[in-house]
């Protein structure tokens, strides 16, 4: 089977510094985590093919990335930041698929989980910004916080041109077994045809030291029957992961929560959904 890993960061402290690795909880994330790293347990876990993801809202890390998804044979495609409320952002989208590397342009991201507006996609600029993106033929990521999903699916529903995807299935909070109103919300997002989701991220949404499948489970399950495979895609989130769990260790997690798929809905999952998203 093809497996896709539709979610990754790599950093270079001595290049530039991740600002939101801070506390003793994530200490063990502050040192570099390069492609080689990634290829070392991604190959092992059996991964043929990455999407790497924007970590920090400078312009200068995606032209990075996209040099090193273009020497890389393992990166497929990134997904990198922008300025949305720049008003040349058209432009912006432009000049970077000119640059070295820039095919691998795959979608932006942006950090709206740090933004303390709930609504701050649906605000006027952000929203012209997404329509700049979607006019480039790209998708946008989610990442939020649960109590942001309401906003996520508004955006979903007033640009129905742009295809968004939700990382991280949404962040459920699994510590706290709390399950609404993130299911709810969820289910408003899926609801809008031009979501997908990924099931990434759930082991560091639970307990980091004691989790286990039948934790992620429900969250899993909820997911599966809001989206169906064939708008769902694994992602591993190394090396965030790793506070919680190796790279394999993530993946084998996901072919658990996913063994009563059929073959051809784990192809989608593991594979299909990834590439047709992000034209990879």
């Amino acid at each position: 089977m093809t497996v896709v890993d539709a979610h990754h960061h790599v950093w270079d402290l001595s290049v530039r510094d991740q600002d939101w690795i801070t506390g003793p909880e994530l200490r063990p994330l502050r040192r570099d985590f390069t492609v080689a790293d990634l290829a070392s347990e991604a190959r092992a876990a059996g991964v043929d093919r990455t999407v790497l993801v924007q970590t920090v809202t400078v312009p200068e890390e995606t032209p990075e990335f996209l040099a090193l998804a273009a020497e890389h044979d393992l990166i497929a495609g990134v997904v990198g930041w922008t300025d949305l409320t720049r008003p040349d952002v058209a432009e912006e989208l432009a000049r970077l698929r000119e640059l070295p590397g820039g095919r691998y342009l795959k979608g932006i991201r942006h950090q709206v989980q740090g933004e303390p507006d709930p609504e701050w996609l649906l605000r006027a600029d952000v929203r012209r910004g997404l329509s700049a993106v979607a006019e480039a033929g790209l998708a946008y990521d989610l990442v939020v916080l649960p109590h942001q999903l309401p906003a996520c699916a508004r955006a979903a529903a007033d640009l129905p041109e742009l295809t968004f995807v939700l990382d991280h299935s949404g962040k459920p909070p699994i510590a706290s077994s709390t399950r609404e109103p993130w299911t709810r919300d969820v289910r408003a997002v899926a609801a809008l045809p031009n979501t997908v989701c990924k099931l990434s991220g759930l082991v560091t949404e639970a307990d980091l030291t004691n989790w286990t499948v039948t934790d992620l489970r429900p969250y899993a399950d909820a997911v599966l029957k809001a989206f169906g495979p064939g708008r769902l895609m694994f992602g591993s989130d190394w090396p965030v992961c790793t506070l919680a769990a190796t790279h394999g260790e993530v993946l084998a997690a996901a072919t658990e929560l996913t063994a009563a798929l059929s073959a051809a809905e784990r192809a989608q999952f593991f594979e299909g959904t990834a590439a047709r998203v992000y034209g990879l």
